[in-house]
């Protein structure tokens, strides 16, 4: 069956279903060997997550707060599809309903206060029946990066580094990435055209921006920082910002863009180790975490150590 991406359909076609059930979120006991019926299970740095009926969490002397009603969206929805989440936490904000999101591989579910099941399934539905209605979905905007966009950018990027993608743990103060942004704004080697917005239903949603920068004398991008609201990351953004980026350079002629980050994810736009080009990371402690595009113009014979614009601070 083929996941779904338009949220439309993903909204006109949904069939909220109520599993049966009190379901907790209880912290597991460290070296503890899992049991119970687990239903979901989320590691982070400060322990593992899990949730579980309430009844088991009892059976097995568990300590939790919050009991809820697990709701299961019934439509096959993409990893990458845009919205569905973010539209089904507004309907139930609007009608003061918490909720917790999980996504799996196939749905999308929502645990809700036990006392709000009932309600949450009539605004669920209700969302349904509008969107039936054939209501225009809001569409994802890709466009240049304006000077008045920038306060909302900065507080975008804030949000979205504040916990670090190198420890997983959370930032203390203001993550080093927005005072890195604003000087590249305001540096020699911003380019404008390279300032790219990702904008939903009017709201700035994304933003990736790329700078001049060299390999020995070949005029190269350097790509990043690139950052998308906590609550649609995963769900499609930052990969049509990359695209964006890659056919921006294709038609302005660049020759290759470089960054750093995760190899697995990269590689699908087609970045590869920059050394498998001849060019050296600024720090060689990068490895292979320091990728190249070549583009369409890539020249070859191309050798030397990338130098990021000046407010990156490396060589």
């Amino acid at each position: 069956m083929t996941a779904e991406k338009d949220l439309h359909t993903l909204l006109a076609t949904m069939h909220p279903e109520l599993r049966e059930g009190e379901f907790v979120y209880v912290l597991w006991p460290h070296g503890r060997p899992l049991a119970g019926a687990v239903a979901a299970a989320v590691r982070e740095a400060e322990g593992l997550t899990v949730v579980l009926p309430r009844a088991e969490a009892d059976s097995l002397g568990l300590s939790y707060d919050f009991v809820g009603a697990w709701i299961t969206l019934q439509v096959h929805s993409s990893l990458e599809a845009i919205g569905l989440t973010a539209a089904v936490s507004a309907a139930l904000t609007e009608a003061k309903i918490s909720c917790n999101v999980l996504a799996g591989f196939h749905h999308d579910h929502i645990l809700v206060p036990v006392a709000d099941a009932d309600r949450a399934l009539e605004v669920l539905h209700e969302l349904v029946a509008a969107s039936g209605e054939h209501k225009p979905a809001p569409e994802l905007v890709l466009r240049s990066e304006q000077h008045a966009d920038r306060p909302a950018v900065l507080a975008l990027t804030a949000a979205a580094f504040a916990v670090s993608p190198v420890t997983g743990l959370p930032v203390q103060g203001e993550p080093e990435e927005v005072a890195l942004l604003a000087a590249l704004f305001e540096c020699e080697d911003y380019l404008p055209e390279f300032s790219v917005i990702a904008e939903l239903g009017g709201e700035i949603v994304g933003h990736v921006i790329s700078t001049r920068a060299w390999a020995g004398e070949l005029a190269l991008l350097g790509l990043g920082p690139i950052g998308v609201v906590p609550r649609l990351q995963r769900h499609g953004i930052g990969s049509a910002l990359m695209k964006e980026t890659i056919a921006r350079a294709n038609a302005a002629g660049e020759r290759g863009i470089a960054l750093l980050g995760d190899p697995e994810y990269y590689s699908r736009f087609g970045f590869v180790a920059s050394t498998s080009l001849g060019v050296e990371a600024p720090d060689p402690a990068w490895g292979g975490h320091f990728q190249l595009l070549p583009l369409a113009v890539w020249p070859g014979g191309v050798s030397g150590t990338f130098r990021y614009a000046k407010p990156f601070g490396v060589a």
